[in-house]
């Protein structure tokens, strides 16, 4: 125990003092990643490689296991040993050059898929059927396609959390914890040694990603520690007996198999790609319900924590599995039914154009409660082009927005044209006809007038009355409202410009004289 505690603080040292030369060195060099209008929480760029430190600090520990294990005289398996440090490197690599220059998600899939190939060939796939086979070819062609899914499950699901500053290092350091008490139960020394240097590389990180971040881990650290822990859990796991081995790691790593599970279901059910990212994750629900930033970062901390008890309980006591699964799915049920995803409540409706209708009115309803809390035309513009894109509407003018002369880079993401209107167009113009437009006043608490908005569609080929009609008051009156708190901050802005402005003249006028 007194070596692990050694272990571990040399990691957390190692791991804190990499990570404040990277954000140094990359703030040096320019390297720092810009927030994406629409997907990122952040307003100001910051540096995204503090995935290098935790990378670094791991495998310095991991090549120091070899002295180390023959100074204990601990049988070192040579296969076992590279089998799994090779495919975390590739994965490391992937997620360095996605940082740089982002990859398609088919290219960052077929890495990943290679990378779990080679853990399989290594023995640290999952091998349940070729167990109950009694080995041969018809075994290994149903565990090496489960492999595949279970890495590329773990490893993209972490990728997908990392949406709050400290979420996705925090729940895996939680998750870790599972793994950790797994390998020290199945006796597995190499396991229990990467699994305390990865938990002291992510305890070293963490200060610095947590929330306000100076520094993000970015693909090259949440591919590599999502894909490492799928790698140690299916190690581990081998010590132990099929059913924990089975069940543990998947309760350790239930919320991001959750945040995963929701999205793959929610843009299937709207239509949406797969890959395409979008800011309905469990976490951006949490903040759209009125949590602070850490606030919502503690609650998934402890939802994580819950899912890491049910995996030791059952880690304990094999007999709990059933008691313990049906408390979890009971958890899960109210969990996301307390997060308002309008989308689930469709799914047993008798036809489909009527499914369709209560998708459109559910995309509404969730752009009237999240315009209810949208103070600028940035997040207001976000919220409107999710909701609306996927139900026809292609853009969105205003007019008459307060007076007339403000700089036009206060608007931020909307455009000036020639008619004097703000617009914003979220869909490429295929043709050059008039586009189908919908025009409603802006009242705001239905005294005065705001101005104008229309809705547009550049198609004529289709018949978009039914989202006007969809149009409904509320929805009215809360973007009347989202455009009124948005003029009056841009003219807050305008006025202490102007402020600014007058004061220079002051000065320079006293200087005068």
């Amino acid at each position: 125990m007194l070596f692990y505690a050694l272990l571990l603080v040399g990691s957390i040292a190692m791991s804190a003092l990499l990570t404040a030369w990277v954000r140094s060195t990359a703030i040096a060099y320019g390297l720092k990643a810009t927030p994406v209008y629409g997907r990122h929480t952040h307003t100001k760029p910051l540096p995204r490689l503090g995935g290098i430190a935790i990378c670094v600090t791991f495998m310095t520990a991991a090549l120091a296991y070899i002295p180390i294990a023959r100074y204990l005289h601990i049988e070192i398996s040579t296969k076992g040993y590279l089998g799994i440090l090779v495919p975390v490197l590739l994965i490391f690599f992937m997620g360095a050059y996605d940082d740089i220059r982002p990859l398609k998600p088919k290219s960052k899939i077929a890495v990943e898929a290679t990378a779990a190939i080679l853990l399989y060939g290594a023995g640290f796939g999952i091998h349940c059927f070729q167990t109950l086979l009694g080995g041969g070819m018809i075994g290994r062609a149903i565990d090496l396609p489960l492999t595949i899914f279970w890495v590329l499950l773990i490893t993209n699901a972490f990728n997908l959390i990392d949406g709050l500053d400290g979420l996705a290092a925090g729940s895996a350091l939680i998750s870790a914890i599972s793994i950790l008490a797994v390998a020290i139960i199945g006796h597995h020394q190499l396991m229990t040694y990467l699994v305390v240097v990865l938990i002291g590389a992510i305890c070293g990180f963490l200060p610095f990603n947590s929330f306000p971040a100076s520094i993000f881990m970015g693909d090259s650290g949440s591919l590599f520690i999502g894909f490492l822990l799928s790698a140690l859990a299916m190690g581990a796991g081998q010590s132990i007996t099929a059913t924990a081995g089975t069940a543990v790691p998947i309760f350790a790593f239930g919320l991001p198999i959750l945040d995963v599970t929701l999205a793959i279901m929610r843009r299937s059910l709207r239509g949406h790609p797969l890959f395409r990212g979008d800011t309905d994750h469990i976490h951006h629900k949490l903040l759209r319900q009125g949590l602070s930033h850490r606030h919502a970062v503690m609650v998934l901390y402890a939802v994580t924590a819950g899912f890491v008890c049910a995996s030791l309980a059952i880690l304990l006591d094999e007999k709990l599995l059933v008691p313990v699964f049906f408390a979890t799915l009971l958890g899960i049920c109210i969990g996301v039914q307390r997060l308002r995803y309008p989308e689930f409540a469709q799914l047993f409706k008798p036809t489909a154009r009527r499914r369709r209708i209560e998708t459109e009115e559910a995309n509404l309803r969730r752009a009237t409660e999240a315009l209810s809390t949208s103070s600028d035309f940035r997040s207001m513009c976000q919220v409107l082009q999710e909701s609306l894109q996927p139900i026809g509407f292609d853009g969105l003018r205003l007019k008459n927005l307060g007076r007339d002369g403000f700089p036009i880079a206060l608007f931020h993401t909307l455009h000036y044209d020639w008619e004097g209107k703000w617009f914003l167009e979220w869909s490429e113009r295929k043709t050059d006809d008039t586009p189908w437009e919908y025009s409603f006043e802006l009242v705001k608490n239905t005294q005065a007038t705001v101005g104008y908005a229309s809705f547009f569609h550049m198609s004529a080929k289709e018949d978009f009355r039914l989202s006007a009609d969809l149009l409904a008051e509320d929805f009215r009156v809360a973007l009347s409202d989202a455009v009124g708190r948005a003029c009056n901050r841009i003219e807050a802005l305008h006025q202490n410009e102007l402020n600014s402005e007058l004061n220079l003249v002051r000065a320079a006028c006293r200087a005068a004289d």
